[in-house]
């Protein structure tokens, strides 16, 4: 491969190229109308316009994307996450064409994209499980049998589920049947399979997952993990890597445990696995998603390995270049997601203009991100802008870098989850590691933000009184006769 198409926009896209560029590798942009001027587009060797604003009409539409790349000759397409990135079909298409998918076969992807197909898959490894089905329920007959050997809470989960859609959480009997319709209902809607599973519900996880990578010559690894907990309707905000409550032990059998997920479905290029982890750190398959994640900056400054290069080359055919024994953690990274999103009005997403857009600087931090000053932030995406990443030799060291860098970036004309990232790493909970995916429902109220913001408002308005006075001051004439530097300059 000499020429690649990014199946994909904004900041991943621009990261893609980034790592092809080094590795002398041209790329090729598709685009919507709206992002007709985004730095993604510009760094490109070649930009193709694909469609108007709406996804639905440019970035999902594969067969027009493989028609690019053909038409460029471009061998082989890089899908980056969301759109088309766990799309079996568009993989197929994408081979049946005679190009190269950057990422795992169609197979992989249709069994992992099941959650009963996943489990199924895992089950066979013996891969630890949250108790309760691995078949699609067939009546509320069998839901309630299965509720009494599994004890409530229960969740009910979508087979074709993400994001949290299709999920319910189920307190009691009487609410059982209600529930079930419920998110059958909503995963008919948003997946067209209104197939549903019953989990026991876990009620204070963590959710750490495992970063894994095979070729295809069957040579696996794992990444070590990251600890996603922190998140708002099922999406992660904060991540870091390695996980602060992990001992050596369960970190070796949690990667184990990653590896033979992987296994169970053939898989190669870059993947991660998800899992649960409870209060006496016991662990269970949670689900794997089949490409890069959104997070995986955070992998990269802990191992030194660059992931979009290995699924380059895992595509290519080649082996991998480092064994399990070749890997280590070094140091600590946290990232914080910074999304045009209203943390005082329940993370509602926000648009307008980039009016100051200044990124941090200095050792350890990094950032990516799609967009640049004077830039209008549109709503026909995802709302996240970029990522703000921060290594540290330990995690207080990261804890202090990534605070600092929030305070240096400059954002102004849209709200973002920066004040929430400033509030959250220094809650006595966080500093701790003591934590788990209800951290906001537990410890977050707006107006704790809304506090913080008003006592650093205040702490500039008296800094500038201060400074203003300074200025107003006549400056008094320097008494020459009150140093004795003449007598000293004499006597030398």
């Amino acid at each position: 491969m000499n020429k690649i198409l990014v199946a994909n926009r904004g900041e991943i896209a621009l990261r893609i190229m980034r790592s092809a560029k080094e590795m002398g590798i041209q790329t090729v942009a598709v685009y919507s109308e709206a992002d007709a001027n985004m730095p993604f587009v510009k760094f490109a060797d070649e930009a193709y316009c694909i469609g108007p604003a709406p996804s639905s009409q440019s970035y999902l539409l594969g067969t027009k994307i493989i028609e690019v790349a053909l038409h460029c000759g471009a061998q082989g397409i890089h899908p980056g996450y969301g759109f088309l990135s766990e799309n079996a079909a568009f993989s197929k298409e994408v081979s049946a064409a005679g190009l190269i998918f950057i990422g795992p076969t169609a197979s992989s992807i249709e069994t992992m994209g099941s959650k009963i197909g996943a489990k199924q898959a895992a089950a066979k490894f013996n891969v630890p499980m949250v108790p309760g089905t691995d078949t699609p329920l067939k009546d509320i007959v069998e839901a309630r049998e299965i509720a009494k050997r599994t004890g409530y809470p229960l969740l009910i989960k979508a087979s074709a589920g993400g994001g949290g859609k299709g999920m319910r959480i189920v307190h009691k009997e009487e609410e059982l049947e209600e529930q079930i319709q419920m998110a059958k209902n909503e995963a008919l809607n948003s997946f067209k399979d209104d197939s549903v599973f019953i989990e026991k519900y876990v009620s204070s996880p963590k959710h750490i997952e495992i970063q894994v990578f095979g070729d295809k010559h069957g040579n696996y690894v794992y990444l070590f993990e990251r600890e996603c907990s922190i998140q708002r309707r099922h999406q992660k905000l904060i991540e870091e890597a390695p996980s602060s409550c992990l001992t050596p032990e369960i970190r070796k059998a949690m990667g184990e445990s990653a590896v033979n997920v992987a296994r169970s479905c053939d898989y190669h290029g870059a993947g991660t696995v998800e899992f649960l982890v409870d209060n006496n750190l016991d662990f269970y398959f949670l689900e794997m998603n089949t490409r890069l994640q959104v997070e995986h900056c955070v992998t990269e400054m802990i191992t030194g390995i660059d992931l979009v290069k290995e699924q380059i080359n895992a595509a290519r055919g080649e082996t991998l270049r480092f064994t399990q024994d070749d890997l280590k953690i070094n140091g600590h990274a946290i990232e914080l997601r910074i999304c045009a999103e209203d943390p005082l009005n329940n993370f509602l997403p926000d648009t307008g203009k980039l009016e100051v857009y200044r990124r941090p600087q200095g050792p350890g931090i990094r950032v990516d991100d799609g967009y640049e000053e004077g830039m209008e932030i549109p709503i026909y995406y995802d709302p996240m802008i970029g990522k703000l990443v921060a290594w540290g030799a330990t995690r207080n060291e990261a804890i202090d870098r990534l605070e600092r860098a929030i305070d240096e970036f400059r954002i102004n004309g849209i709200e973002t989850t920066l004040p929430f990232g400033k509030w959250a790493i220094r809650q006595e909970a966080f500093l701790k590691g003591d934590f788990d995916t209800h951290f906001i429902e537990k410890y977050y109220k707006p107006e704790l933000l809304s506090e913080c913001t008003d006592e650093e408002a205040e702490f500039a308005a008296m800094f500038a009184v201060q400074i203003g006075k300074k200025l107003t001051e006549v400056p008094k004439p320097l008494n020459l006769n009150s140093s004795d530097w003449k007598q000293r300059l004499r006597t030398r």
